[in-house]
């Protein structure tokens, strides 16, 4: 009977110790609840046994223990003696009057004291150095380095193509302006064409930092322009390109375009989609007329009947300008690249490469910004679907894709996956003869690589 006693007890403080979870929070060392939870363990233990010297006192007197049930092992709190209500039926357990920590704590012998003590006195200053060395990553506004920073660099020059969301967003909220311009860090704004004039303004030194389409980029490298690809948007707008025919126009597939004139931009995403359609359907690009214009003479050449199609790369967000293209669409993006659409057609963000290399801490706490404006516009899409899911006019799926994006981050470092869809771009448009020389993604000066550190 003491031994089972004995068991029973053991059974109780592992139950306890698992309800308070102390095999979680113990994987978060020098948390206050792993700290809380070592040191109810310690007490509980510290109770465990003085319950066991009682039974053994018991069983020496040659008493009784009462035989304990089996489901005696459930029991939460330091068990105390069973109490069988009138129906026979164990009640649960209830600590002793008067019983507290102090109490506990006055039972326990000097040195296990001190070993409390040293526990919680060295984890508080774990903690206290681990939230400075946390702060001192995090970069906040008011971190000397960071500060130093922006006083070096003095301005800070943003571009972004018309239409792209996130970047317009960040600009309207203001969040840049608020966390770096608080240092005295000047900011200005610029919308660009194309992702084409902005790497040609990046390398040319107009702006230091702007975002677009991956496609531009190769044709930017081979062309020898500098910048540094520094980080890539998760979920790219997958409905941002489409092929346009005049309405009457007597142009009904893809299969159509064999000898046609066709308005793009030339080294944009637009240009690759177009060679990426053809190959679709086994037409060769020398099959084809290409009329290289940007997005702004293409219009009014598709307007006059100049041309007989159109690639355009229509703004990520509604706009009124985009509401107000004539023609109709013979494809689409999904439809040409499928289910791959945007892990081949990738949103890249560039930066100059002194920014990269003389203000990392600068470009950290920007991209950080930047995330936090695509979480905004997540949560805000999210938030203009529920009445359309209400009235069943978008399917439960997009509204629980649109729930998942909220919970995730909005931009990511670089990875093989978007640098190895950029590469197979580069070859392709190698083997057309559209590149002089074959382009290396990879490179080293052109993709930042390495490990960084502004995600969290």
């Amino acid at each position: 009977l003491v031994a089972e006693a004995r068991a029973q007890v053991d059974v109780g403080v592992d139950e306890r110790l698992r309800r308070l979870g102390v095999v979680d929070v113990i994987t978060k060392p020098f948390s206050p609840e792993a700290l809380l939870a070592v040191v109810r363990h310690t007490l509980d233990k510290q109770a465990a046994r003085r319950r066991q010297g009682a039974l053994a006192d018991f069983a020496d007197d040659e008493h009784t223990v009462p035989a304990l049930p089996r489901h005696a092992s459930t029991v939460v709190g330091p068990p105390t003696a069973v109490d069988v209500s009138a129906t026979g039926e164990p009640r649960r357990p209830r600590l002793p009057e008067g019983f507290s920590l102090v109490g506990e704590l006055a039972h326990i012998a000097l040195p296990e004291l001190l070993q409390i003590a040293l526990l919680l006195g060295g984890g508080l200053g774990a903690l206290t150095l681990l939230d400075r060395w946390r702060s001192g990553r995090a970069e906040r506004p008011g971190s000397p380095s960071l500060a130093r920073e922006v006083r070096v660099l003095r301005r800070l020059r943003i571009g972004y193509p018309a239409g792209m969301t996130i970047l317009e967003t960040l600009r309207e909220q203001g969040y840049l302006e608020t966390r770096l311009g608080s240092l005295g860090l000047q900011i200005s704004w610029t919308a660009y064409p194309s992702a084409s004039t902005l790497l040609a303004a990046l390398s040319d030194g107009r702006i230091d930092f702007c975002g677009g389409g991956g496609t531009p980029s190769v044709f930017a490298q081979a062309a020898g322009q500098l910048f540094v690809r520094v980080a890539r948007e998760k979920y790219p707008d997958i409905q941002g390109q489409t092929i346009l025919v005049a309405e009457a126009s007597p142009i009904q597939n893809l299969r159509d375009l064999r000898g046609r004139r066709i308005a793009f931009d030339e080294g944009s995403s637009a240009h690759y989609v177009l060679i990426r359609a053809l190959q679709i359907v086994g037409i060769g690009y020398d099959e084809i007329v290409p009329v290289l214009r940007p997005q702004g003479e293409a219009l009014e050449l598709f307007r006059r009947g100049e041309v007989d199609a159109w690639v355009v790369w229509m703004p990520y967000a509604p706009t009124p300008a985009r509401r107000q293209y004539p023609g109709r669409s013979i494809a689409d993006l999904p439809s040409i690249l499928g289910e791959e659409s945007s892990v081949e057609l990738p949103t890249l963000y560039y930066a100059v490469p002194e920014l990269v290399r003389d203000h990392p801490r600068v470009l950290k706490a920007l991209l950080e910004e930047v995330n936090e404006a695509g979480f905004w516009v997540n949560r805000k899409r999210l938030e203009e679907a529920h009445p359309l899911a209400r009235r069943g006019e978008i399917e439960p799926q997009e509204l629980a894709t649109l729930q998942q994006r909220v919970l995730e981050r909005a931009i990511l470092p670089l990875d093989e996956t978007s640098l190895g869809s950029l590469q197979r771009q580069a070859n392709v448009l190698h083997d057309l003869g559209l590149l002089a020389e074959r382009v290396n993604v990879r490179d080293g000066t052109t993709s930042l690589l390495m490990r960084q550190n502004w995600t969290y």
